[in-house]
């Protein structure tokens, strides 16, 4: 696969923009682009010092990942399943047990091999190289699925060849090009069709029909329907294993306050017949006008979120848990990452919570379930997706640590 050459990444640019060059005495900065992080952000001196955290450089040695500052409930323990997975983000579970794993800052997808025998390490692999944010990966039938930034594809009987992977297949590059929000979560639905969610293209404003959205399609790229409109950025989905909903995490917009909008849990009914529109950017979690936007629109017109996750926690990917490891009150419930947030003075998330819901559906409540990433406001480790194995086992991807950790359950 050819390398795509590529420009600064968001924390590069971050970073030229606050400190590169000095701007003449007196002149006014340049302007903030709507695609930009930073867009809408006030000018007052305590905003200002707010801005996105860049992961450090390289994964962490195995010797200093932060083990000891994790909690989980009793009789949990946790463990470090793989280091050295760079940028470690979404990850799938192959049919051998092979954990594919995508990353978002670096052009890598991985394969993590299980042990050979207990106790020994599993060992991780390169399995593609040269893309551009390939965050997104599914895996269906032998084959793997991954997004780059606006295409897709498929690697053929890939477990069999993690060593020599085959050329990938192009699926699908109907997708936008913004770097906004442009990397992709995907996931396969009980429908046997590739989900993929479109973010808007900045933070707020008024997105093209292409944008702010979830497409579904077959397994070839052909036959793309729309799932759900307004939807600002999603990172996180799956299905009730009941009912067969979709739910999805969903990011709030940002620089309204520290507190509004919260970042939401969303669902769409498997019985629906019309693409339901959850408000962006008229309407933010549920109830809440956008000060821009929001004129002579009401929340009432749009999808309720089933879930309120936290001012700018960042919510990514979620699973449902349907293994027989845990205690049966975490059957069916919803693990989820808290990614974290950057643009609050005091941090909220970095963690993973645990979302139980009622017979209907709904939400009955929302639990810590795994601390100790985000400690005295300062990351230790950033958690962004959650992986159950055939042992009934969970996995979290950590993209600050570049590691895997896996959380099991002794009665």
């Amino acid at each position: 696969m050819r390398t795509i050459m590529r420009g600064l990444t968001g924390a590069a640019t971050l970073g030229v923009l606050l400190t590169g060059g000095a701007l003449a005495q007196g002149a006014a900065p340049p302007p903030v682009d709507r695609g930009s992080a930073l867009y809408g952000r006030p000018d007052s001196p305590d905003a200002v010092k707010l801005a996105p955290v860049a992961p450090p450089p390289l994964p962490t040695p195995l010797a200093r990942l932060p083990i000891g500052k994790l909690h989980v409930p009793e009789g949990f323990k946790v463990e470090v399943y793989a280091s050295g997975v760079g940028n470690a983000r979404s990850m799938r579970l192959g049919d051998q047990g092979t954990v594919f794993v995508g990353s978002r800052l670096l052009d890598k997808v991985y394969a993590v091999v299980p042990a050979a025998s207990p106790g020994a390490p599993t060992t991780v692999k390169v399995i593609a190289a040269g893309l551009h944010r390939p965050n997104g990966v599914a895996y269906h039938n032998g084959a793997l699925y991954v997004a780059e930034l606006s295409r897709i594809w498929r690697f053929d009987d890939i477990e069999a060849n993690l060593d020599h992977p085959p050329k990938p297949v192009l699926i699908y590059d109907d997708l936008p090009k913004d770097e906004a929000h442009g990397w992709k979560f995907i996931g396969i639905g009980p429908d046997n069709k590739l989900y993929v969610p479109i973010g808007s293209p900045g933070n707020i404003l008024m997105p093209p029909s292409t944008h702010a959205q979830i497409r579904r399609m077959n397994l070839d790229g052909t036959n793309v329907e729309l799932v759900a409109n307004g939807v600002r950025n999603s990172v996180g989905f799956d299905w009730n294993p009941v009912t067969k909903d979709l739910y999805f995490t969903n990011n709030g917009r940002d620089w309204v306050s520290e507190d509004i909008p919260e970042d939401t849990l969303h669902r769409v009914s498997a019985r629906a017949e019309t693409p339901p529109n959850f408000g962006f950017p008229y309407c933010h979690q549920g109830n809440f006008a956008d000060p821009e936007y929001g004129w002579g629109r009401s929340c009432s017109e749009f999808a309720q979120p089933v879930a309120l996750m936290g001012a700018h926690a960042a919510v990514l990917g979620m699973r449902f848990y349907t293994g027989d490891m845990f205690p049966s009150t975490y059957k069916n419930a919803i693990f989820m990452a808290r990614h974290g947030s950057w643009n609050r003075t005091h941090k909220l998330g970095g963690d993973i919570v645990v979302v139980k819901l009622k017979e209907d559906g709904s939400v009955a409540s929302v639990e810590p379930f795994m601390t100790g990433f985000l400690e005295d406001n300062k990351y230790n480790g950033r958690p962004v997706d959650v992986q159950m194995l055939r042992d009934g086992s969970l996995l979290v991807s950590d993209d600050w640590n570049g590691a895997i950790w896996r959380v099991s359950y002794s009665r």
